[in-house]
């Protein structure tokens, strides 16, 4: 099968019992997505499939032939962080930093579905953008856990990166 990764087109011959979370691992030695619960429930090992947030532990490989992936290796350019990731650092949003790259790419799809428009649960009115409250993130983000508990770093995080993506989040700044 043949997969776009991190914007390189990439080769490997699999089992068709491989998810993408070993494909990535052990054929493709990108470890930045992480094995955490394998059932999909804690989020490590999110990556973006054709720009949309999977736990790749659920996913087999095979199923994503000649699609894209983006891991956590791909946020940034080769000399500098993505301002995601900046704005991570800057605020501590890790700890122990295992979550961390499951955390980066699930809070990257969320804020390309806040500038598409994408209502969440708490979206409280849908005729206008979703204003990217405290609240607006922590339910955008519940998919991921975080057994260090850096939730408030990760909302002030997530927060400034989307300032930093500029108005067309949509007014994302709103005060929470």
């Amino acid at each position: 099968m043949t997969v776009e990764v991190n914007g390189v087109s990439r080769e490997v011959t699999l089992d068709n019992r491989t998810t993408l979370l070993d494909t990535l691992r052990e054929h493709l030695d990108l470890t930045g997505a992480k094995k955490g619960c394998d059932h999909g429930q804690c989020g490590s090992c999110t990556v973006l499939l054709d720009g949309r947030r999977v736990k790749s532990c659920l996913v087999f490989a095979v199923t994503v032939d000649g699609r894209s992936v983006m891991t956590v290796e791909g946020l940034a350019g080769p000399d500098e962080l993505s301002p995601l990731q900046s704005a991570f650092i800057a605020h501590d949003a890790f700890q122990c930093g295992y979550c961390t790259p499951g955390q980066l790419c699930s809070a990257r799809g969320m804020l390309d579905e806040v500038s598409q428009g994408w209502p969440s649960a708490v979206t409280g009115d849908l005729s206008t953008p979703a204003a990217l409250t405290d609240a607006e993130i922590r339910e955008r983000m519940a998919g991921n856990l975080c057994r260090c508990a850096a939730y408030p770093h990760i909302v002030a995080a997530v927060r400034e990166a989307a300032g930093a993506r500029g108005p067309a989040a949509g007014a994302t700044r709103a005060a929470s």
